[in-house]
C-alpha cells in the first residue's frame, strides 16, 4: 500500500520550504487556491492526491511519498480551440472533442470539457467561457503534429487503417501468435484466455476495443481498452518466457510512466472472471451487470 503524507511533511522530507512546495504544486496544476483553501484539481487527483480530515486542522491534502511532480513544458505557439483543430482535420468540433476524450487528454464535465493530466503535458490549457462559465480547453498549435492525435483521426476516418508497427518485438509477437480465436462480438483475438475476457466484457455490456494503440509516442498496444473510465486491460500469459517477461516489464513501466488506469490479469484470474473483474472494474467506477 502506498504511504501518503501531508504537503508540509512532503516538503520537509525533501528539504523544501512548505510554501515553496505548495507553489510548485500549483504551478504544475496539481492544486488551486479557492476560498482561502487549497483544492485538488483533476491533475492532482490523477497523481493520487486525496483529502484527509483532521479534528484539529480540518481538511488537508495528502500525497504519495514518492510523488513525482511533472511540470507541463512551456508552449509558446498559437493556441487552438477544438473548432480550429476540427477545421484542420476536416471534422466537426464535436468529433474532435470525442477523439481528445478517447485519447484521455480531456474529461467531460457537467457542461463542457476539462483538461486531464496527460492533456496538460501536451500543452492543453484550461479555459472558461466568461459569459456562461462553461469550461473548455485550448491547445498549442504543435498538437496538430502529434502522432497519437493523427493516428486516432486516421482511425476514425478510415485513412491508413492497416496497422504497421515500427517495433520489431510487437511485429514478431503478432506473427507468432495469430489472431484466430473469434469471440462472441466478432473480435479475433490471439489466445483462448483473451477470448474468455472479450466474451465476458461483451456479455457484461461493457464497450471495449481490442489491441488499441495507447495515446503515447511509444509504439504500444494494449490487450483491451474500455472507453468508459479510460481503463486498459492486460493479460499476462507467458510468465516463464524471458522475452515475454521483458516485454511485459516495458509495458508495465510505460503504463506507470503515463499514469494510465490499468487492470492486470493472469491465468488464475481468467478462470475466475466473475469474481475478479467486477471488483477490479469498480475501482474505476465501472459497474458490471
Amino acid at each position: 500500500m502506498i504511504s501518503k503524507i501531508s504537503t508540509s511533511k512532503l516538503a520537509k522530507a525533501r528539504g523544501l520550504i512548505a510554501k515553496n512546495l505548495f507553489t510548485e504544486l500549483a504551478d504544475a496544476g496539481y492544486i488551486t487556491h479557492e476560498n482561502k483553501e487549497w483544492q485538488l484539481t483533476d491533475i492532482g487527483k490523477a497523481a493520487q492526491g486525496e483529502y484527509k480530515q483532521s479534528s484539529q486542522f480540518g481538511q488537508y491534502i495528502v500525497w504519495p511519498e514518492t510523488l513525482e511532480i511533472i511540470t507541463a513544458p512551456s508552449f509558446e505557439g498559437k493556441k487552438l480551440s477544438a473548432t480550429q483543430i476540427s477545421s484542420h482535420f476536416n471534422l466537426s468540433s464535436q468529433k474532435i472533442n470525442q477523439i481528445l476524450d478517447e485519447l484521455g487528454w480531456i474529461n467531460k464535465a457537467v457542461k463542457g470539457w476539462k483538461v486531464s493530466q496527460s492533456g496538460s503535458r501536451l500543452g492543453g490549457i484550461q479555459k472558461e467561457d466568461s459569459r456562461t462559465g462553461i469550461p473548455y480547453v485550448v491547445w498549442d498549435e504543435t498538437v496538430l503534429k502529434n502522432s497519437s492525435l493523427q493516428h486516432s483521426v486516421n482511425e476514425f476516418t478510415g485513412v491508413n487503417a492497416e496497422v504497421k508497427s515500427t517495433d520489431n518485438s510487437v511485429s514478431n509477437f503478432r506473427q507468432k501468435f495469430e489472431a484466430k480465436h473469434r469471440s462472441a462480438d466478432g473480435h479475433y483475438v490471439r489466445s483462448k484466455a483473451e477470448m474468455l475476457i472479450d466474451n465476458w466484457l461483451y456479455m457484461a455490456g461493457i464497450v471495449h476495443a481490442y489491441e488499441r494503440k495507447l495515446p503515447i509516442e511509444e509504439d504500444l498496444y494494449c490487450d483491451f481498452y474500455l472507453p468508459t473510465g479510460k481503463v486498459y486491460i492486460e493479460f499476462w500469459g507467458l510468465e516463464d518466457d524471458p522475452k515475454y517477461a521483458h516485454r511485459k516489464k516495458i509495458k508495465q513501466d510505460l503504463y506507470a510512466k503515463y499514469g494510465f488506469n490499468l487492470i492486470e490479469l493472469n491465468d488464475n484470474d481468467v478462470q475466475n472472471l466473475d469474481d475478479v473483474l467486477p471488483r477490479m472494474l469498480l475501482k474505476f467506477d465501472i459497474k458490471a451487470y
